[in-house]
């Protein structure tokens, strides 16, 4: 997350400093550790030998360990984001294309956001599940300012200069 989007929202407008940034994210960890649920009993970790679909079922229903919701759907979601900005920085994907793979990478974080919120009170740690959701919220944001960055400033975002046959489809 933030590999492209920060610096260049940082360097292209004056929405804030990265100091701001770190209060406004420092405050929130600090609201979402306040408002974390704890565990009143020990939680019974269940074997992960099920199939996809049960494993889901489990994910949306809240019968999951936070750390088995929270990190398969982390990287793979952040793997997804950097594959699809580095892919149409070098010029393998098109403008549309990347749009249609954040589309379906929005689909999977609200599945993730929903996981990570409804498995929080499987955790010990406050903590954690602040971290848990204070990432979740991170990954809105990111696609913020993706948008933002879409629609202002395509030609820095993907790169148009370089490309000057298919430079229409910057816009």
């Amino acid at each position: 997350m933030f590999i492209y989007s920060l610096p260049l929202l940082f360097n292209l407008t004056d929405f804030g400093s990265p100091l701001e940034l770190l209060i406004i994210f420092a405050t929130l960890f600090a609201v979402l550790h306040l408002s974390a649920p704890i565990m009143d009993e020990e939680l019974e970790d269940k074997p992960f030998n099920y199939p996809l679909y049960q494993y889901m079922l489990y994910v949306w229903t809240g019968r999951l360990a936070l750390w088995r919701v929270f990190w398969p759907f982390f990287l793979i979601l952040n793997l997804g984001l950097f594959g699809a900005d580095y892919a149409v920085r070098v010029g393998e994907i098109s403008v549309s294309s990347w749009d249609d793979v954040h589309i379906m990478l929005v689909v999977f974080g609200i599945i993730w956001t929903v996981g990570v919120w409804r498995n929080s009170i499987n955790s010990q740690s406050r903590t954690w599940v602040a971290y848990a959701r204070l990432m979740t919220l991170a990954m809105f944001f990111e696609f913020g300012i993706k948008i933002f960055l879409r629609m202002e400033y395509p030609r820095i975002l993907f790169n148009c200069v370089d490309r000057i046959l298919d430079y229409l489809v910057c816009f």
